[in-house]
């Protein structure tokens, strides 16, 4: 994990990585996962992403004034998908990683098309109270097996009507949370040795350059078109893991 190499790798992943965060305000472990996960392999990938994804989530889910509200409506879901995260990585402990990345390459293509066709779910309104549970359950497995908590996590989450600041907090939070659960569940399955640690906090540095400089260049380029490259970049990555994995 030290090697020049690899060490490049990672530190590049995860400035590019940041770089898109800074922009657009997600994609980080996303970014880090679509890299490294053909290379380094899917176990070492989404280790690596802790430390990264809960410092920079910390800020972004505790402030702006609505944390209260954001947990009355979503306790039930990050409660649940925290302990099916635990689930998922005991099933990622023992699975194919040939099929696990393929598994995640699917979930990029459908939140990549997703976000392409841009298309919005009505919110669930009345069907929230017992609909949160099922889908943190579901969104737990996907994310502690795959790194990716995107489909159908982030994309209920949008679906409930929040505002644009609350959604933003909302995503901050519940990253920080999950990630959190993330760590404690790799930890306890042995798939976080000391070297990705050190190495998942070095990350740190390359992932706030990044997104220092994203956030600089968001007033420069417009956001949409940022927005696109990226998903388009995010599908042909998928359709790609998923082919390896077939094939």
């Amino acid at each position: 994990m030290w090697s020049a190499d690899v060490l490049a790798l990672v530190l590049t992943s995860f400035f590019v990585a940041g770089l898109v965060k800074g922009v657009v305000g997600f994609g980080l472990p996303l970014v880090v996962l679509s890299i490294l996960a053909t290379t380094l392999g899917m176990k070492e990938a989404i280790a690596l992403t802790v430390v990264p994804a809960i410092v920079v989530n910390i800020y972004q889910g505790l402030v702006g004034g609505k944390l209260k509200a954001i947990l009355r409506r979503i306790w039930t879901l990050l409660v649940i998908a925290c302990a099916f995260t635990w689930v998922g990585v005991s099933i990622l402990a023992v699975a194919d990683p040939v099929l696990v990345a393929g598994l995640l390459g699917l979930l990029l293509v459908t939140y990549a098309a997703y976000s392409l066709i841009g298309s919005q779910p009505s919110p669930p309104r009345a069907w929230q109270p017992w609909l949160s549970p099922v889908v943190g359950a579901l969104s737990g497995i996907a994310y502690g097996l795959t790194g990716s908590f995107m489909v159908p996590g982030v994309v209920y989450l949008q679906a409930l009507g929040f505002d644009r600041n609350m959604l933003v907090q909302t995503l901050g939070l519940t990253f920080f949370v999950i990630s959190s659960a993330l760590g404690l569940s790799l930890s306890g399955h042995s798939l976080l040795p000391v070297e990705l640690g050190l190495l998942s906090t070095l990350a740190l540095l390359p992932t706030w350059l990044g997104m220092i400089i994203g956030q600089r260049v968001r007033h420069i380029i417009s956001e949409e078109a940022f927005r696109k490259v990226f998903f388009w970049a995010l599908l042909c990555m998928g359709v790609y893991m998923v082919a390896r994995a077939v094939i």
